[in-house]
């Protein structure tokens, strides 16, 4: 039994870190109702962008990739105030142009992210998201 804990010990003490998550706050200039915001993100990692919203607004968001070492796939979902993933818009399916009414008073999350062979060697994937609220 010993022998069995110590080697468990031993492999969960070389498991790989959990990537850190990424997140920046979204704000309009005075007078302006949207912004450009630049990143990138890498392999398993995932960027969030998030900004206070009126239910019954109107989100517009829009991603282009500005540079990369892979394919370039990179996508975006939005996720609704006090969601634990589960997105209102999903780029993968739906496209990186995004034009949503929004159901509810509170803070969204546009969630940046990888998929396919970028995200599965460890590529870079840098973007451009264009954000707007009406």
């Amino acid at each position: 039994m010993t022998g069995k804990l110590l080697l468990s010990a031993l492999l969960l003490g070389f498991a790989p870190a959990a990537l850190a998550q990424m997140t920046s706050e979204v704000q309009f200039q005075s007078g302006n109702y949207g912004t450009m915001v630049s990143g990138a993100v890498t392999g398993d990692e995932y960027f969030d962008y998030v900004l206070g919203a009126k239910a019954g607004q109107e989100m517009f968001a829009d991603l282009q990739v500005s540079h990369t070492n892979g394919n370039g796939v990179v996508y975006f979902n939005i996720l609704p105030p006090g969601s634990d993933g589960v997105a209102i818009y999903n780029g993968s399916i739906d496209g990186n142009t995004a034009r949503i009414n929004l159901p509810e008073d509170g803070d969204y999350t546009i969630r940046v992210y990888l998929m396919g062979n970028d995200r599965d060697t460890g590529k870079t994937v840098g973007y451009n998201l264009d954000l707007s609220i009406q």
